[in-house]
This record gives C-alpha cells, structure tokens and sequence, in this order.
C-alpha cells in the first residue's frame, strides 16, 4: 500500500471519527513523517502501521480521544438533544409543564442510551444522521411502552429543568456547528 493511500485511510477512518481539523493534520503530517523514516531507514509501510491500516487509524483515534472524553462529550451532547427534544414537547403543548410518562421516559431513555452507545463506540455520525439512528430504534419502544404502561403521569418536567439539561451540551454543539461552517466542501 502507497504511503498516499495510507494517510487517505487514516484521514477517512480520523474524519469518520469526528477529530478536529487541525488534529487531523498534525496527525497526517507526524504519520508522513514516521513512513518517510522508515522508508529511508529501509522499512516498509507495514512496519510502521502494521497489517490493518483502518486498525492502527482506530487505535489512534482512540488514544487521541480517550473513552472518558468521548463519553463525557457524548453524554452532554445526549442531554442537549433530551433537552432540545423535550423543549420541543413544551413549544408543542405550550405549557410551562410537560407532564411525564412512563413511555416518555422509556423513549428518553432508549434515545439517550443509543447515542451514547453509537457515538463512544462507532465515532461520529453527525448530528443528523445520529439522531435519525436514535429516533428508528426509540420510536418502536415508546410505541409499546405506551401499549403496555398507559399514559399515565409520573411526574411533571418545569420549563426551568428543561433549559438545564441543555447547558452541558451547549458549548459542544456550538463548537461542531462552527466547524462544520468552517469545513470547506468536498467532492
């Protein structure tokens, strides 16, 4: 495999990942850097990346960006999601109020579940198609948490507890927002 073909899987693979731009780079360039040693040391590519290129893409990825900083962002950007979605229900019924259910709690809780499990585990599918995922799996389970639970309140959620779980969230969707204006277009 050409050194070129090498740093396009890698940027593909850190890119699917959801790293920053500028890591991306610096991570290119140190890697075109590494081969250009080895091969002037008399060493092939493999020696540097081993057999899976996508492999050793992921495990750098990974120690780019460790599990407890993915999951810290995934699960702030899981309640500024819960939160954007319940802020939703409150604009919809105009009330200050939003009563709770056991079949709302169900969707919440699976919608919250799978994209903190997609995103810590797969990388990121961006906003939309992340929330697309989400939504076809919880759908089904509010649907039949409802058949068998009712709709019966649980509790009530103020306006006020809705506007805090946005906040952890914030500063990451602002943060990706911009650098997805910032990306320019490609293809």
């Amino acid at each position: 495999m050409t050194h070129e073909r090498i740093l396009a899987v890698c940027r593909s693979n850190w890119e699917y990942r959801g790293i920053d731009d500028a890591s991306v780079r610096e991570m290119l360039d140190e890697l075109a850097h590494h081969l250009r040693d080895a091969e002037a040391a008399g060493r092939t590519a493999r020696d540097v990346v081993g057999g899976d290129v996508r492999a050793f893409a992921a495990s750098w990825a990974r120690a780019r960006a460790p599990l407890p900083r993915r999951a810290l962002r995934t699960t702030a950007l899981a309640c500024f999601v819960l939160g954007c979605l319940l802020l939703f229900a409150h604009l919809i019924q105009w009330t200050a109020h939003l009563a709770v259910t056991a079949d709302r709690v169900a969707f919440y809780a699976v919608l919250t579940a799978v994209t903190v499990v997609w995103e810590t585990r797969r990388g990121g599918l961006g906003l939309g198609k992340s929330w697309a995922l989400s939504l076809a799996v919880a759908l089904p389970v509010l649907l039949l948490a409802n058949r068998l639970a009712g709709d019966a309140t649980l509790l009530t959620t103020p306006l006020w507890a809705t506007a805090l779980l946005l906040l952890p969230g914030l500063p990451y969707a602002v943060t990706d927002t911009r650098a997805r204006k910032n990306t320019p277009a490609t293809g």
